[in-house]
């Protein structure tokens, strides 16, 4: 096997603010288009591929904001990068970015454990009870409630139908959680048979790159995260296949 850390952490800040623009600029293109149609009016094959791009153009807001906790976005400019982690986060759903940031961190420091924020517990160890737990333990009454004050909005200053609010905007949002959650956090840090292995306390999936990618921007490569959180999402691939090596 070679040594992750032959892979030289250096990565050019242009490339990472890059891919963030064009995560965030997409998600925000998509989602004023998705908004605006008759949603009525969409036939079904346009309807239903519409909500999984949304989704998944979510799910990459929350990678976004994930890889500027880690300062990989542009690790040699940390307030830029800083920005746009909260522009990210707080588009996905309002979130404090340094509370987010402080918690995941207390993840890595101490993974699978009682003082690990995302651990499930011998009590919540089922996907449904582990979920529930994991929403509830990030959520906040003044998050939901600025939600629903940006809803409410949206609906009657704006004039969006509430149709494309809760089948383009909530849905989606709430979608990306389950899939960032399957696959960042269940899937990975879930006891394996042979009980977890230290330090990171975490598994991959052997999914091939394009799939690993489509799922959730090669989060489920999370033993090589652990590994080397210094690396952006996009370099995990590379690292996975040198330390398989």
């Amino acid at each position: 096997m070679a040594d992750s850390h032959s892979l030289r952490a250096t990565h050019p800040n242009r490339k990472g603010v890059a891919s963030a623009t064009a995560i965030v600029g997409l998600w925000a293109g998509s989602l004023i288009a998705l908004l605006s149609v008759d949603a009525t009016t969409l036939a079904w094959w346009v309807f239903g591929p519409a909500v999984v791009w949304q989704t998944f153009l979510y799910t990459g807001l929350f990678i976004t904001a994930h890889d500027a906790m880690h300062r990989t976005i542009t690790p040699d400019y940390p307030r830029i990068n800083d920005a746009i982690g909260q522009i990210a986060v707080g588009l996905y759903a309002l979130f404090s970015y340094r509370r987010v940031r402080q918690a995941h961190w207390r993840h890595h420091d101490h993974p699978v454990s009682n003082e690990d924020p995302d651990f499930h517990g011998e009590e919540h160890a089922g996907f449904g009870r582990w979920y529930l737990r994991f929403m509830i333990t990030y959520l906040s009454v003044p998050q939901l409630v600025g939600m629903a004050a940006v809803f409410t909005l949206l609906q009657h200053l704006v004039g969006v139908a509430v149709i494309n609010l809760v089948v383009f905007w909530v849905v989606p949002a709430l979608a990306s959680t389950v899939q960032l959650f399957y696959f960042g956090t269940y899937l990975p840090h879930r006891k394996p048979p042979q009980g977890h292995e230290e330090p990171h306390r975490a598994t991959s999936n052997d999914f091939a790159p394009w799939l690993s990618f489509l799922t959730c921007y090669h989060f489920g490569y999370h033993r090589e995260h652990h590994e080397r959180p210094d690396l952006p999402w996009w370099r995990l691939p590379e690292l996975r296949k040198r330390s398989s090596q």
